[in-house]
């Protein structure tokens, strides 16, 4: 079984969005559904710690769009080598492929769900709106910037259009509550959305100047 110590090794240290901070979050949430929900601790822990392992950073050598199955390819060797059944690795390798948001491979298995829920729980709340803030930067694009009509009617950007982190909630953020499969997870998204939808709520009325934004409570 892959450890915590073994994990701090596949991932940096100053990466704000997909450094081993996020997959401790990930992995903590995730063996908390898991049990909540009754999956099997050691595929959903294994996968937790090893589904970001290669290529999440915008900027790495890999893309980014493949990072989920790069990251299953890496899961495997390690799982391999410490002996793992075929078929164990294989439940772990789902896991991690489906765990994209944007994964044409959705996840079958009950661990598969409880990675995907850990996971997307990570991108909501406070820590949801850090992250998308910090993958906005990394990535050299904006916090804010007006949605053209193409991206709202479609999701894609008109040309020479950034992606800034207000994008990122209108096409994602926004929807992923409706996305989780367990129970667990929704209960646990109901506040953290709230907060999200909240804080860019704000952040779209003072970028447009609305003089009357409010900074009321979100909860």
């Amino acid at each position: 079984m892959p450890t915590l110590e073994a994990a701090q090794a596949w991932y940096s240290q100053s990466d704000p969005v997909h450094g081993f901070d996020h997959v401790l979050r990930v992995y903590r949430l995730a063996v908390y559904l898991a049990r909540a929900e009754g999956a099997d601790l050691d595929i959903v822990s294994a996968a937790a710690l090893l589904h970001d392992a290669v290529g999440a950073h915008p900027a790495g050598e890999n893309s980014r769009l493949d990072h989920h199955a790069a990251s299953a390819e890496f899961a495997a060797e390690v799982l391999a080598a410490e002996g793992w059944p075929g078929e164990r690795i294989a439940a772990v390798q789902h896991c991690i492929r489906a765990h994209r948001y944007r994964s044409t491979e959705l996840p079958q298995t009950l661990e598969a769900r409880v990675l995907f829920d850990a996971d997307k729980l990570d991108v909501l709340g406070a820590f949801g709106v850090a992250r998308t803030i910090a993958y906005a930067v990394q990535a050299g694009s904006p916090i804010f910037a007006e949605p053209s009509t193409e991206f709202l009617q479609t999701g894609k950007t008109a040309e020479n259009e950034p992606h800034s982190s207000y994008h990122e909630y209108l096409f994602k953020l926004q929807h992923v509550k409706e996305r989780l499969y367990t129970a667990s997870a929704r209960k646990i998204a109901a506040d953290r959305h709230r907060l999200l939808v909240w804080f860019y709520t704000q952040l779209e009325a003072e970028a447009r100047g609305n003089p009357e934004a409010s900074l009321d409570s979100p909860l």
